[in-house]
């Protein structure tokens, strides 16, 4: 119901008469820090798991009828785990198949989807992937044109606009929609070392807002907590000095396009350990600071330190900033709407 309702919101800020259809799906839980024996015996993740591929059947049986009735001339799919019935569903009624992978590491529906995709876009350049080169095209993200990099005077009139004041460097730290637990604890446990270098926005996500309501300030234009942002996300960060985030694809093109000083603190955890990997893509480049999770944890002062070193040399942010910003492809929405008016060919 969270994403469905985050989905909504999303689309309504864009194009209120998008209609927007759901669909019952699941994901199969696996841990890159975890072995798969170890996995086998856990019980709460096994019956999880049997849970949810019941789900993906009943999702498919869903996106079989919808594509029947609205016989589409195309599918695009950006991956994510309820992407997997409606690709399905597309490959058994023989509908071109478009997707887009966003990751340096394909997750696993794309890559069962790309087996049988029509065409394959990729976030990343092509060495990244084992897709066949015939039928995939490195594209890189389609982002907001909102995102753009901001002049000294925008940065002024977006913290304004957002009640925060400009007297400070700007911290924006977020989790994504649905947060980040370990960053969102670190930045409440630190927050009043954090204040002493900055404005500090925390955007937590929906989870875990009412607990940390309970625990800061009350908003005001030094600190915010927001549980969510569907609006003006574009805004908030085109204001910030500093980035603290996941390191999510499309999050970190969006950086890139703002050219924010962005420090990334990926998700050992998740499969295939992709955030991982993503980072260390802009982190070769001297374009990005990477926190280790775990380290964070068991000292939250080097998240604080490394906010400090960012903020404390302007020459340094401003290099990180703009080799962020070469990342960027201008024209990826163009080029993937044309892949997908070529699919339907």
């Amino acid at each position: 119901m969270k994403f469905a309702a985050q989905s909504r919101a999303i689309m309504s800020h864009f194009d209120g008469s998008i209609p927007v259809s759901t669909i019952l799906a699941g994901k199969y839980r696996r841990y890159n820090h975890v072995s798969i024996i170890r996995q086998l015996l856990w019980p709460s993740v096994v019956i999880l798991n049997i849970r949810d591929s019941f789900l993906v059947g009943l999702g498919f049986l869903q996106s079989l009828i919808k594509l029947v009735i609205w016989r589409p001339d195309v599918v695009f799919t950006k991956g994510g785990f309820v992407c997997l019935p409606v690709g399905i569903a597309a490959r058994i009624l023989r509908i071109p198949l478009v997707i887009h992978d966003s990751d340096a590491h394909p997750g696993l529906t794309n890559r069962v989807l790309g087996k049988w995709a029509t065409l394959i876009a990729t976030g990343a350049p092509l060495e990244f992937y084992s897709y066949p080169a015939r039928k995939s095209r490195y594209v890189g993200i389609p982002i907001s044109s909102d995102f753009h990099e901001f002049s000294d005077e925008e940065m002024k009139n977006a913290k304004k606009q957002w009640g925060i004041s400009t007297a400070y460097p700007l911290i924006v730290v977020t989790g994504g929609g649905l947060g980040a637990g370990r960053i969102n604890n670190v930045v409440t446990v630190m927050l009043d070392e954090l204040l002493c270098l900055g404005s500090v926005v925390l955007v937590s996500g929906t989870g875990q807002y009412d607990e940390l309501r309970s625990i800061t300030p009350p908003n005001s234009d030094r600190f915010q907590l927001h549980s969510f942002i569907s609006n003006d996300m574009a805004s908030l960060l085109g204001a910030a000095d500093v980035v603290v985030t996941r390191a999510g694809a499309t999050t970190i093109l969006e950086l890139a396009a703002l050219a924010k000083p962005t420090i990334l603190v990926p998700n050992g955890k998740l499969t295939g350990g992709h955030q991982l990997k993503n980072a260390a893509v802009y982190l070769k480049k001297g374009a990005v600071v990477v926190v280790d999770d775990n380290k964070m944890l068991d000292n939250p002062q080097i998240l604080v330190s490394a906010v400090s070193d960012v903020l404390s040399n302007p020459e340094r942010a401003h290099k990180m900033a703009q080799a962020f910003a070469s990342f960027v492809r201008p024209n990826a929405a163009r080029d993937v709407a044309d892949m997908i008016i070529s699919a339907i060919k």
